[in-house]
């Protein structure tokens, strides 16, 4: 006979093994059920057919039932008499058997589980014919772990989990649960202290505030992107054009009564926009679910969750199937480097310091008033690197941009001394960081998405492959050319001589990295004002300036990043809580920028000079970067024939007459853009088909001369003539 005191640990939620006591078990010879429904006032055991086979006598005051099963009957549901008088049939839990192999344990626990997210969290399955939802958790030192949902009144006591106490796996199969259904863990810890309700680090969906539930979710979307998908490679396409549009999916565009747009409502009006813009990307600032709008989605709570502030998963699906459909690829923002501190999220999830280091001196960002995952637990990373191929494989993205990758790399990232702990070689690295990085890039490359480094400092090697001693990202934020440039651009054209090799300097180590040039929502928040703002000069020359500088960062080596708003000029700063400012479209200088951006891609992705060496130091070179009294800048990008674009870049408000410069082709030369062309709101100085002289210049064997426009960058293509004149 169990011992009575085993019954009454089970009646107060203290029993950590509930299913050595609960469900089916042998007494000698006999087979007998006990079942725990403290609100019952009768249970029976039924057969198949729903005829009673026993009535069940109640063992103890608080709820416990118990009867011995027929002996020819090995299934059983459950029948009750509530005390409120209504009846009610069920299955008992405990009677099912676990649903995780012992391949799915070893990898769990040895944290190599590429699938994990189905593994772990809530998923809809059949069990010996019962549908039902199986719920699974790690959390190794709770001594209790329960479901807690609407479907048992959110009492702790009923649905306690069985613990392979190998790994630390707490799980349970709670028949007839389905989709819809909210729930949380209730944990204690390894003191049996009750813990503030946990939602799921592994959930797929989740209420609205001021709810935090998880939700069970079980996907029913087909997807229709089966060519795109099969064009993926484990070999990242340099040579391809890359310009991405960033977006905030909150505060792009709000309907009129000033809410935001649902995912399928952005599936139409985002991509329809960004495909005749002639953007190749979008790249969404953090979707997964996070508690706080004013973070923007920095401060992730679910990590395997689509925020619910536009949709479900599949309206996320049906947004990224759209987006493929439209032949733009998607790259989300991803936040590995720090979680929040909210008491129903990570934060010391079973009692222990499981998610972040117990030492604040490692697990703490005060910058952020956030908590930093422990690298150095393969759990942990398991459970990031889960969450950044469930995105891959589940949602289709392209790619993964991971935030704060510095802050990730330094043991001493914004700490003064006697703040942080050095590592074991005596360095300031964070070096089980730099081993999850390398893990993390290795397998997103292996599932055909590519990698970027939002990463402002000078360690070496970020988008080198691993097994080239790198980090392995595809591609790094060039976060020094957008300070340089934009500091330069800031500067009255009467200074810039002085302040010159702010656009040179970036070309020193262009090549050195794989670079993306970055015009990041972070350049247009907290009093740095947007980018027509730091423009100087007059409304005209403001235009003019923003117009050159576009044009050049287009001609520059690397990949295009542009946050929305900039495209047309946005004169405020963005504010997530809002719509950006539209209206300011029905003005021609706003219009006339976005139709240059638009030329811009186009151009961009149509000129393989202009993105092919893009990371490459052959698909660049300088015509002349020394004259700075004139403030002009001229060079040669180049594809892997040989075949070049020229850009010239004039930033000073002056029209240089007769500018001359050695270059490599004889012939006439044409432009293909010109920014001070009036259909962008310049002063409409052109340059016709100019043909070249054979005087040697800048060390090239001809010469071209041209009518420099004011504040104003020009790219021009060479009609190659034969040197024999044919």
């Amino acid at each position: 006979m169990t011992d009575p005191i085993e019954f009454k640990a089970i009646v107060e939620g203290r029993h950590n093994n509930p299913f050595a006591v609960l469900g089916p078990h042998r007494r000698g010879r006999e087979r007998i059920v006990r079942v725990f429904q403290p609100d019952a006032e009768k249970v029976s055991l039924i057969n198949a057919k729903g005829d009673v086979a026993v009535a069940m006598q109640k063992i103890d005051a608080g709820g416990l039932f118990e009867a011995g099963l027929p002996p020819r009957q090995r299934r059983y549901a459950l029948r009750i008499v509530a005390q409120d008088g209504t009846t009610f049939e069920t299955e008992d839990p405990y009677r099912f058997p676990s649903t995780l192999g012992e391949m799915d344990l070893y990898l769990l626990g040895e944290g190599s589980d590429q699938h994990i997210y189905k593994k772990l969290g809530s998923h809809i399955m059949k069990i010996m014919g019962v549908f039902g939802t199986r719920f699974a958790v790690w959390a190794p030192n709770a001594s209790r772990v329960s479901v807690v949902a609407d479907f048992n009144q959110w009492d702790g006591r009923r649905h306690v989990m069985r613990l392979h106490p190998g790994n630390g796996i707490w799980e349970i199969f709670v028949p007839g649960t389905g989709p819809g259904a909210k729930y949380k863990y209730e944990i204690q810890d390894a003191g049996g202290k009750l813990l503030p309700l946990k939602t799921d680090p592994y959930a797929a969906y989740f209420e609205p505030p001021p709810g935090n539930s998880s939700i069970v979710f079980e996907s029913r979307y087909r997807w229709k992107d089966d060519d795109w998908m099969s064009k993926r490679s484990s070999i990242p396409a340099m040579d391809q054009p890359i310009s991405i549009y960033e977006v905030h999916a909150g505060s792009w565009r709000r309907k009129d009564d000033g809410s935001s747009l649902g995912y399928r409502d952005l599936a139409r009006e985002l991509v329809d926009y960004v495909r005749q813009m002639g953007f190749t990307h979008i790249e969404l600032l953090p979707v997964t679910e996070h508690p706080f709008d004013g973070s923007w989605g920095y401060q992730p709570i679910g990590l395997f969750a689509p925020t619910q502030r536009f949709g479900n998963p599949d309206d996320f699906r049906y947004f990224i199937n759209r987006c493929h459909t439209a032949g733009i690829r998607v790259i989300i923002d991803w936040v590995p480097a720090h979680f929040p501190r909210d008491e129903h999220g990570l934060q010391r999830f079973d009692g222990s310091a499981l998610y972040e280091h117990e030492d604040p001196r490692k697990g703490e960002h005060a910058d952020w008033g956030t908590l930093i995952f422990n690298y150095g637990r393969r759990e942990v990373v398991n459970y990031l690197i889960g969450s950044a191929l469930y995105w891959v494989n589940e949602f289709h993205v392209d790619g993964i941009r991971v935030d704060a990758v510095a802050s990730m790399l330094y043991l001493d990232y914004s700490r003064d001394e006697g703040e942080w702990i050095p590592n074991e070689q005596g360095g300031n690295e964070n070096l089980e960081a730099v081993e999850f990085l390398k893990r993390l890039n290795t397998e997103i490359h292996a599932h055909g998405a590519t990698s970027f480094a939002e990463e402002s400092t000078a360690w070496p090697g970020v988008s080198r492959p691993v097994e080239a001693g790198g980090l392995g990202f595809t591609y790094k934020w060039n976060m020094g050319w957008m300070n340089d440039t934009l500091s330069y651009m800031g500067e009255d054209p009467v200074h810039r001589k002085h302040h010159h090799d702010k656009m040179t300097f970036g070309l020193v180590y262009a090549f050195d990295e794989n670079f993306v040039l970055p015009l990041s929502h972070d350049e247009v928040v907290h009093g740095k004002r947007s980018i027509i703002g730091r423009m100087p000069g007059d409304e005209w020359q403001q235009f003019a300036n923003l117009r050159s500088y576009y044009a050049f960062m287009y001609a520059h080596p690397g990949k295009k990043l542009t946050f929305m708003g900039n495209e047309f000029a946005q004169r405020r700063e963005w504010n997530h809580d809002r719509s950006l400012d539209w209206h300011l479209l029905d003005h021609a200088p706003h219009r006339r920028i976005q139709r240059l951006l638009r030329d811009l891609n186009i151009l961009y992705r149509d000129t393989r000079a202009l993105h092919e060496l893009d990371c490459s130091a052959e698909g660049f070179e300088w015509i002349d970067w020394n004259d700075r009294d004139s403030s002009v800048l001229s060079w040669l990008r180049k594809d892997s024939s040989g075949a070049f674009v020229m850009a010239v870049t004039n930033l000073t408000p002056i029209i240089r007459e007769d500018h001359r410069l050695g270059v490599p082709l004889e012939g006439e030369y044409v432009e293909l853009l010109n920014t001070d062309n009036k259909c962008y709101g310049g002063s409409g100085l052109m340059n016709n088909a100019m043909a070249t002289t054979p005087n040697e210049h800048h060390g090239r064997p001809y010469t071209i001369s041209l009518r420099l426009p004011p504040l104003a960058t020009i790219i021009l293509d060479p009609n190659e003539t034969p040197a024999n004149g044919a």
